[in-house]
């Protein structure tokens, strides 16, 4: 994937990253999943289709309501670990198709939510909005998630951009400050906003855990060539290893925004 708005247009590609983005990349609270469920997401036999879903981590992890899930990504290697995933755990309710988030194939009015964790920022978001509409049932949720880390208020976070850096000067992905909303072009006409909610959660990793994590990220292992990967894994470690605690108490803020489609249902007329 190649985006001019995005490291400059430097090609990336999460499906490079799979083994390491399986292991490492189901780091959402246990409270954002509550938090779903509270807001209306997660209902037995809803129909869920997750785009972006990389390794299929939020359908996995909210398979027990008993909801439907349908899980796509444009990356095969992504949705391949994701199966893999989901039938070694037994989760055999889980439907997955390798599609674009703008052009997903599937027929008018067929989900009753559609969700994107970590992933609308790499959308069309005009095309992909007009899909998540004309896919939605009338009245759907759509529910769009993201997760970033805060370098300027974590030493640690900070030393890993700057390491990033370095080894990728164009990676775009760094230097997050507290997110503030505003009602987004590609929403009008299409859906209101119903719920906003952004809270600020502590991550507990491993040195292991962190550095896979890392990794994983589109600035490192999507974009990197195998020898730099290799020399950039060797120095983080290096640079972790000055760490003592054994845990890394990482901070973030989530970010949940949900929309409602204006799509009403239609009346038969004599």
């Amino acid at each position: 994937m190649k985006l001019n708005f995005i490291d400059s247009g430097k090609e990336f590609d999460f499906g490079r990253t799979s083994q390491d983005y399986a292991k490492y990349r189901d780091i959402y609270p246990k409270s954002m999943y509550e938090k779903l469920i509270s807001f209306g997401i997660g209902k037995e036999n809803q129909k869920i289709l997750d785009l972006g879903s990389g390794t299929a981590v939020l359908p996995i992890n909210l398979y027990r309501t008993g909801a439907n899930f349908t899980s796509t990504d444009i990356s095969e290697n992504q949705i391949a670990f994701g199966r893999k995933i989901a039938d070694e755990k037994g989760l055999n309710n889980i439907d997955f198709k390798v599609c674009s988030a703008e052009n997903t194939g599937f027929e008018d009015n067929s989900f009753d939510v559609v969700t994107a964790v970590q992933c609308f920022q790499y959308f069309n978001a005009e095309k992909a909005s007009d899909e998540i509409f004309r896919i939605l049932k009338p009245k759907g949720i759509f529910c769009k998630i993201f997760m970033d880390w805060l370098p300027f208020e974590d030493e640690v976070i900070s030393e890993m951009e700057k390491t990033v850096l370095k080894y990728n000067p164009d990676w775009s992905g760094c230097g997050f400050e507290k997110f503030k909303y505003n009602y987004p072009q590609w929403a009008e006409n299409r859906f209101n906003i119903d719920t906003i909610h952004s809270y600020d959660v502590t991550l507990n990793f491993t040195k292991e855990q962190w550095l896979g994590r890392v990794k994983s990220c589109r600035g490192v292992g999507a974009s990197l060539s195998p020898q730099k990967l290799k020399e950039f894994e060797e120095e983080y470690k290096s640079i972790l290893e000055k760490y003592q605690d054994d845990i890394l108490k990482l901070k973030h803020q989530l970010h949940i925004e949900i929309y409602r489609s204006v799509k009403q249902n239609k009346t038969k007329t004599e």
